[in-house]
């Protein structure tokens, strides 16, 4: 039941999304003004923030941020992006922005408890809040609108189920952010409905080099590992030169979408991919936040709006390798 409603709300706020939206592609939005060309709207002109909880080089932040801007544009927002991968850096930047007297704020819940209270103090300041990707479940009890992502333990399901019907036997679950519960939740619905067994391993995913020498050195010490499941598309990468260096042959799956994975999807180098559609996610919420203040509406009825999970494999590359080119997908 809960899954057809918010299938429902999705589909109805795509449609909605198709048919406000100026133009596609990345545009030609600018940081700090969410400027470019097409017509804004007649609204109010609006400053929103988002603060996420992206590491340094995490290319799916890119893609967030260009739907985000995109709304932006079309809605006569300012549009102000910041993050901290450490939760207590991230609850400083949210402060910093009810400061500012923003008129919204898009936030993730990686590390929840870090949030918890500032997001309190936006509450209380009267500034609406929409969480995206992360840390859904703690989204309405810490007082934000809604949630827009996909249910990371569905998702992590659908990565076991895939890897069963693919006959593997033994996969290593790649956390790069350790502490962030969309991440172990992802690894705990793998294990739940994958046949086979399920080993976590911790690395930094801002250290390349590093996070391709651990999952080299695992693959080397467990030869019966045969999937390597990384949670984001970064360190897809780092995984297939790992499994290169230690002379492995580990299918590399990945959570997550960019140019490179669909580059490694048609060469045959990654298995497949799971699609939580950061653009969409990005746009959406500047768009709620926009209708909130200029309409009172409230997405998905404050119901969860789901973006994903969707199981991508080589047979989609065709279609998806303009979008990802122009960074919307």
């Amino acid at each position: 039941m809960r899954t057809a409603r918010t299938a429902a709300a999705l589909i109805a706020v795509v449609a909605l999304a198709a048919g406000c939206s100026s133009s596609g592609g990345k545009g030609d939005a600018k940081d700090g003004d969410g400027g470019g060309g097409g017509k804004a709207a007649g609204t109010p002109r609006l400053k929103i923030a988002m603060v996420t909880h992206s590491g340094e080089g995490d290319t799916f932040w890119d893609i967030v941020q260009n739907g985000a801007k995109e709304a932006a544009k079309k809605d006569n927002v300012e549009f102000l992006y910041s993050n901290d991968k450490e939760g207590k850096g991230q609850a400083e930047l949210v402060q910093t922005a009810i400061d500012k007297k923003v008129d919204g704020i898009v936030v993730t819940l990686a590390k929840p408890e870090a949030m918890k209270t500032v997001l309190g103090k936006a509450k209380a300041a009267g500034i609406p809040v929409v969480t995206i990707n992360s840390g859904g479940e703690f989204s309405t009890p810490f007082g934000a609108l809604s949630h827009i992502g996909q249910d990371e333990s569905v998702a992590g399901e659908a990565v076991g189920d895939e890897l069963t019907k693919r006959g593997r036997k033994k996969a290593l679950c790649v956390i790069h952010e350790q502490g962030n519960v969309s991440l172990e939740q992802r690894c705990a619905g793998v294990k739940k409905t994958f046949d086979g067994t399920v080993e976590n391993l911790n690395v930094d995913g801002t250290n390349a080099p590093g996070s391709q020498s651990s999952i080299s050195a695992k693959l080397q010490a467990a030869k019966d590992i045969d999937a390597v499941v990384t949670l984001g598309a970064p360190i897809a990468a780092y995984s297939v030169k790992a499994k290169e260096d230690a002379d492995s042959k580990a299918e590399i799956d990945t959570f997550d979408l960019n140019a490179e994975v669909v580059k490694r999807l048609k060469a045959g180098e990654v298995g497949f991919a799971v699609d939580q559609q950061p653009y969409l996610q990005g746009y959406l919420a500047i768009d709620e936040l926009w209708l909130y203040r200029t309409n009172a509406n409230v997405l998905g009825g404050g119901k969860p709006v789901l973006t994903g999970p969707a199981v991508v494999t080589e047979k989609d590359v065709p279609k998806l390798e303009k979008y990802t080119a122009r960074g919307t997908r």
